[in-house]
């Protein structure tokens, strides 16, 4: 039987078929299919030049990028493993994922390279072997990306590259402490490319705009899978977000697809109407809410102002991949839902703390089965242990389903208050303080309360020019939620102190620890 083809393996194809078609871009150049195969076959063989061989690490720091697309699929062609770190680390961080995975190369974006000079005194990557990524001028010792291609040519490597070789490791934005990194090889991937062009329905002419960061799980799924297909791959390289000109662009490069986080859907909606009516995105044929939650209200706000798309919902992770969506004919019908179980993978268990199965409607530890999960954490096997049972995996959220399958995110196992003995999750108190009209966004954390043991704290960010009191905030709760659910205090911050990971989650662990250090 013939084994599943890499990303490297599939460009290949593409250049063969589709040789003068737009494969990869971003806003400030364009490759065909053919100049994409090209210049990743010389990474590719420029790499090894350096001596990097077969399973070797190589870390990538940048912000997005097309180059992001030639570096991914250079690792596919030669069979090294592809390390994308967060842009937003600071150098301690860094450092730690570089040495963890022990990397034997690492590109930097020139707009990063202070993040690179603060530890390059302690890396242990030879100084020959870390590559300057941008325009700016090379430090000594580092050699510019385009140099590095130059020396190369543009055959295929040759190297041969099996489906259960590892293709990236993605380091989880850790939320609850140090990041793992998450090992996914070259035939999960493949196998979640047909999965998500199935499922989601995508084909040669569309046009994917990757607006999420390109060291994240969602981006490398959505390239990979439209890379597989033959599609556009337009790449977001905006460092800042900025929800007009994301509309924009979306009218602009006809983009038919794109992924976002709430967050990015709630800015881009609250933009002034007539600001919202210069730019038509009638080409836009379905939108994807993904990696956090997305209210009630927002939905419907993003069903109102893109007509002409089509709206999902999806939940998975680096680890799971896709595990469930709520598909366009279910939003209006099971609003508040992540959908049921994704094609192609198996039925998902709600356990309880035994381990056992909870009835319907109550709440549990959401397992997945799915055959593109990842393959483990590296070199953590005791955690890649706890994270499964048997072939279900677990990365810590709660959910409860319906009478119909369909499921519901209740929260993180790790957010989960308990207060006097009950337990809050925080997701239902934020849904219903986030239905408030004065409220932009909220994030609900327990508080250590001599009496309760915890007690429920809402931190808040208004809405422009909006003021609200405690007392106004308690009153609308009241009617709303029980009374061991209801916030007991108060903060108020602007938006961007909300503590953050790449793709827009919340870090409660953040908010949590800042608490407890105003509390003592």
């Amino acid at each position: 039987m013939t084994p599943l083809l890499s990303m490297g393996e599939t460009l290949s194809v593409n250049a063969s078929i589709y040789p003068d078609k737009i494969g990869a871009r971003d806003l400030r150049r364009s490759m065909t299919f053919r100049e994409w195969n090209r210049r990743s076959c010389r990474l590719a063989n420029a790499l090894q030049g350096l001596g990097l061989a077969k399973g070797d690490r190589v870390a990538v720091l940048a912000y997005n990028c097309v180059e992001w697309l030639e570096i991914y699929a250079a690792c596919a062609k030669a069979g090294l493993i592809a390390v994308p770190i967060n842009f937003r680390l600071l150098g301690e961080d860094i450092l730690y994922i570089l040495e963890d995975c022990t990397a034997r190369a690492f590109i930097v974006q020139d707009a990063l390279l202070a993040s690179l000079e603060s530890i390059r005194s302690r890396l242990a990557i030879s100084e020959k072997n870390l590559v300057l990524l941008g325009s700016s001028n090379v430090p000594s010792a580092l050699i510019r990306y385009e140099d590095l291609l130059a020396r190369a040519g543009d055959s295929e490597p040759g190297i041969a590259v099996k489906p259960d070789d590892t293709w990236v490791l993605m380091y989880t934005s850790g939320t609850t402490g140090k990041p793992k990194g998450a090992m996914r090889s070259h035939g999960s991937h493949a196998l979640l490319n047909y999965a998500t062009l199935l499922d989601m329905q995508f084909d040669r002419d569309d046009t994917c705009l990757l607006v999420m960061p390109m060291c994240h799980a969602n981006s490398v799924n959505f390239a990979s899978a439209f890379a597989y297909v033959g599609a556009t791959c337009c790449v977001y390289d905006v460092k800042s977000f900025d929800p007009g000109h994301l509309l924009q662009t979306l009218s602009e490069t006809r983009a038919t697809f794109t992924s976002l986080v709430p967050t990015h859907y709630i800015m881009m909606l609250g933009l002034p109407q007539k600001q919202k009516d210069r730019h038509k995105v009638d080409s836009v044929r379905k939108l994807l809410v993904s990696s956090a939650p997305a209210r009630r209200d927002t939905k419907l706000a993003i069903m109102e102002t893109f007509r002409n798309s089509q709206l999902l919902e999806l939940y998975g992770s680096t680890e799971q991949g896709w595990a469930t969506l709520l598909r366009p004919s279910e939003q209006l019908t099971k609003l508040g839902s992540v959908g049921r179980e994704y094609t192609g993978s198996g039925r998902i268990r709600l356990l309880d703390e035994e381990g056992c199965e909870v009835p319907e409607g109550e709440i549990g530890e959401l397992y997945s089965r799915t055959p593109w999960c990842f393959q483990g954490y590296w070199n953590l096997p005791e955690k890649t242990a706890e994270a499964f049972r048997g072939p279900y995996l677990s990365v810590g959220d709660m959910a409860r389903r319906d009478g119909d399958g369909f499921y519901t995110l209740v929260d993180r196992k790790n957010n989960l208050i308990i207060s006097g003995g009950e337990n809050v999750y925080p997701s239902e108190v934020e849904n219903t303080l986030g239905a408030h009209p004065k409220i932009r966004d909220v994030a609900v954390v327990g508080r250590p309360d001599e009496k309760w043991g915890e007690a429920v704290h809402a931190v808040i960010v208004l809405r422009d020019s909006e003021s609200a009191t405690e007392s106004e905030l308690m009153q609308w709760c009241a009617s709303r939620l029980a009374g061991y659910k209801r916030p007991k205090s108060f903060s108020f911050i602007a938006d961007a102190e909300m503590p953050r990971t790449a793709t827009g989650k919340i870090v409660h662990r953040v908010l949590k620890n800042r608490l407890r250090a105003t509390s003592s």
